[in-house]
């Protein structure tokens, strides 16, 4: 093991010791889609309760599997430092990822980068767009090296064998990020009815006797 490599190791053992790495990213990213059209992200779902969003995380026991329950250590470890594997289609080194994390036994949640939106959060996590991607707790992994994968989980307490039950099911993967649908606007308040016009005002009835104009009394 390089210098490098073990310093790096040796400080992010502490850090898992000390309890000080909170999880960082490792909940659903949103894509919020204003009423004027504005774009943002963010891990926590939109304020509005009229709001409607996708959901895409299923419930899920710790480390986003779902199922018979872990064993109390592994369950205290994956609740303190999760797991997120971050994977595209037709990458091979996100397959090998996958298929370790799932042998050694390590409960994880697994997201999608398929879509622009999908890269866009995960560069603004990340700082690049490469896979895979892996965070264990506030830890970010670029890259796919069994090596130092198992170093990283090992500094987090995981057991180096499964021990996962026979009844634990990995929950699908889920996209990077949930798109909510923008609101619909309120319709527009009905046109108050026009005043209607005031019928013209009947002629008044011929009078009846003579009058100046028409001496005689003459009626027509």
């Amino acid at each position: 093991m390089s210098f490098a490599i073990r310093f790096v190791l040796a400080g992010f053992a502490g850090m898992f010791a000390a309890g000080a790495l909170a999880p960082l990213h490792a909940q659903q990213v949103y894509r919020i889609v204003g009423p004027d059209g504005k774009v943002t992200f963010s891990d926590k779902p939109p304020q509005d309760a009229k709001a409607n969003v996708q959901a895409t995380t299923p419930a899920a026991t710790a480390g986003g599997g779902a199922g018979a329950a872990l064993p109390f250590e592994l369950r205290n470890v994956a609740n303190r430092y999760p797991v997120t594997l971050y994977t595209g289609p037709n990458c091979a080194p996100c397959g090998s990822g996958r298929s370790f994390l799932s042998a050694r036994g390590i409960p994880f949640s697994e997201r999608t980068v398929s879509s622009n939106d999908d890269i866009e959060a995960l560069q603004r996590l990340s700082g690049s767009a490469s896979l895979p991607f892996l965070t264990i707790g506030g830890q970010q992994i670029k890259g796919y090296s069994e090596v130092e994968w198992g170093q990283f989980l090992d500094a987090a307490g995981y057991p180096k064998t499964s021990q996962l039950p026979p009844g634990y099911r990995q929950a699908p993967a889920a996209p990077l990020v949930a798109v909510q649908a923008p609101r619909a606007p309120a319709p527009a308040a009905a046109p108050s009815a026009a005043p209607t016009a005031a019928a013209p005002a009947a002629p008044p009835p011929p009078t009846s006797g003579p009058t100046p104009d028409n001496p005689a009394g003459i009626r027509f």
